[in-house]
């Protein structure tokens, strides 16, 4: 029997839509309902969007030549990410979900860490604390509650509304559409909300929770989801860069302050399948598809910058104003750019050690437990059997 689809509730989707700033033609558009900060660096929101772009389809290539098990792209997504990103304090904590790549880059991680989880090379491959970027979480909505315990930490530390610009911190979570269906989602919106926590939940509604689209989880449009535990919920144009710049800025501000949780929908659209394992043209009509890369977000970046031959001056802040036409040799540049990335990720997959087979259970626990030990025993024979009789050592490296 066909599945019936949820009907949105009348009056649910705002009449203005989400806040775009810059449209697709890579015009500026102002709008009331969210100040464009003067100190924006166009030309490095570019060059990232674009070196981002490119780790992504290196990692592609790499999963379908063997070297990595899987691959999720996040192709279509790359503004949303760096957009928010931008936004983040130094201080600030972020925590992911699996596919947050534009952010690990822009926090300054070795792109190389995140094909080492993939490849199964290491179990997390970073210390969270060093770039304040947490570890990749598998599992759904299960990071929205790590976010909150974290919160809850910096309001205890009295981290969070002292005045002190230096010292005042915010939690960045992301999320992607499919997660607003899990209850950890939902838990952690009520802990937000309840206990004021400096919390900003960044949904990147990508209209696709694998095969399910969002018409089947929910009524509502994401952004307004929020009024229902209590905080504020702002929809962007997710492939907008100064727009989802702006609305997690103007969020993590009031999250220091001690302003409480709010939750960003950047409504964007993941180009490529779920995983490098899923075949998206199996529930995606191509049309869809084929009018999202029309709203190519780095494209976008590209018109805007190139418009008449100059540079649009936001205020003359952050290397923007002031500066000569956007000329071939910028974009030359990030072309060099790229391929340094791209041999850099190339030679780097294929150094990352493979880990002794012992390691998973040795990492579980503190102290193993006999069963796990028994566990352990069994493997290492079953290994011995089979490797040791081919004449190959136990764990070697590729």
């Amino acid at each position: 029997m066909p599945r019936k689809q949820a009907k949105p509730t009348a009056g649910a989707e705002p009449a203005d839509g989400p806040i775009q700033l810059l449209s697709p033609e890579g015009v500026l558009e102002p709008d009331s309902r969210l100040e464009l900060p003067s100190a924006i660096d166009l030309l490095a929101l570019y060059r990232d969007m674009a070196l981002v772009r490119r780790l992504d389809t290196e990692a592609i290539a790499l999963q379908r030549q063997g070297e990595l098990g899987l691959w999720p792209s996040l192709r279509g997504q790359e503004a949303a990410q760096v957009g928010a990103a931008y936004a983040l304090a130094e201080q600030d904590m972020v925590f992911p979900t699996y596919r947050e790549h534009g952010v690990a880059w822009c926090r300054g991680l070795d792109p190389v860490s995140l094909l080492g989880l993939f490849r199964g090379s290491t179990l997390g491959g970073w210390n969270p604390y060093e770039r304040r970027f947490g570890l990749y979480t598998l599992v759904i909505g299960a990071q929205t509650l790590h976010a909150v315990g974290y919160g809850m930490g910096l309001v205890r530390d009295d981290v969070v509304g002292s005045g002190d610009d230096s010292r005042d911190t915010a939690v960045l979570v992301f999320l992607g559409d499919g997660a607003l269906s899990e209850g950890e989602t939902n838990e952690a919106f009520l802990w937000a909300a309840a206990q004021n926590l400096p919390v900003v939940f960044f949904c990147q509604n990508n209209q696709w929770a694998i095969s399910a689209p969002y018409s089947v989880q929910s009524r509502v449009p994401v952004a307004q989801r929020a009024a229902g535990f209590g905080f504020p919920g702002v929809s962007v144009d997710g492939n907008d860069v100064l727009a989802c710049l702006a609305a997690t800025r103007e969020a993590l501000t009031r999250a220091r302050s001690g302003g409480g949780p709010t939750l960003i929908e950047a409504v964007t659209y993941r180009i490529n399948a779920h995983t490098t394992a899923d075949d998206a043209t199996r529930y995606r009509p191509s049309a869809e598809t084929d009018e999202w890369v029309a709203k190519d977000p780095l494209e976008r970046l590209r018109l805007h910058l190139t418009a008449s031959g100059d540079l649009v001056d936001l205020g003359g802040v952050g290397g923007v104003g002031g500066v000569g036409g956007v000329g071939q040799e910028y974009f030359a540049d990030i072309e060099r750019r790229e391929q340094e990335l791209a041999e850099h990720l190339r030679a780097g997959c294929r150094a990352l050690p493979t880990p002794d087979h012992a390691s998973s259970f040795e990492n579980t626990y503190a102290d193993m437990p006999p069963e796990l030990k028994r566990q352990l025993a069994e493997h290492s024979e079953y290994l011995a059997a089979g490797f040791l009789a081919a004449g190959q050592e136990i764990g070697a490296t590729r």
